[in-house]
């Protein structure tokens, strides 16, 4: 069983919105994994909280909330705004790094679909002085194709088996980082890791990654007129 600091939902005030998010903090937590979904009900989901979940099990904090709101969600030009969609998670870094909860943490990012380029994008413009690792599951990291060279930090592609076009994306995303990364296979998996037992592999191979890359301690301040 998990023993929790704090595990309640919390406002996250941004320039043009304002966005909910569920944050938990295990004791001794040993560092922030901050979830990133281009929707409006992802840190609501089954699958999400469940990988959430995992990590907490293994001391990780997590902060679940989606980039959108649920109105927002309804656009799909807005749901394939990779730039909007990155300077709203630079932003709720930002407003990690100002909250006493979560000021200390070591910094990681996991995002699904466009959420996955949302958090590549955001590590590339902050650097290695702010995320640590970053994990795209069952992502589109091609989305995030302009920055991929420019990925400083340890990153992880886990995509399922039978998910053939997205497989083949990762590949290509994969081809353009030249920071430490690897793509791993969900076998017989498709893309939201429905079939038994995939999710909790993807969540292992996630949770591993951040127990080898996501440190303690606090980063760098990012300040909030950064890109």
């Amino acid at each position: 069983m998990t023993n929790y600091k704090f595990n309640e939902s919390v406002r996250i005030d941004m320039e043009d919105v304002a966005l909910v998010g569920d944050l938990a903090i295990p004791e001794d937590a040993l560092g922030l994994v901050i979830f990133a979904y281009a929707s409006g009900d992802g840190r609501l989901q089954e699958s999400n909280r469940f990988v959430a979940e995992h990590l907490q099990r293994s001391r990780f904090a997590t902060l679940l909330f989606d980039l959108l709101t649920e109105e927002e969600a309804q656009d799909i030009k807005k749901q394939r705004d990779i730039t909007k969609l990155t300077q709203r998670l630079i932003q709720t870094t930002y407003w990690v790094q100002k909250d006493s909860r979560t000021a200390e943490f070591g910094i990681g990012y996991i995002g699904a679909d466009t959420g996955a380029a949302a958090a590549i994008g955001a590590a590339a413009a902050e650097g290695s002085e702010i995320a640590q690792a970053v994990v795209s599951y069952g992502g589109r990291p091609d989305l995030a194709d302009a920055v991929l060279p420019d990925l400083q930090v340890p990153t992880l592609l886990i995509v399922g088996g039978k998910d053939e076009a997205v497989l083949e994306m990762n590949i290509q995303a994969q081809n353009q980082i030249q920071t430490i990364h690897d793509v791993e296979l969900v076998p017989d998996a498709t893309h939201k890791f429905e079939e038994p037992g995939a999710l909790e592999m993807a969540a292992q191979l996630a949770t591993d990654w951040f127990r080898k890359y996501l440190k303690r301690g606090k980063q760098h301040p990012l300040h909030q007129n950064q890109p």
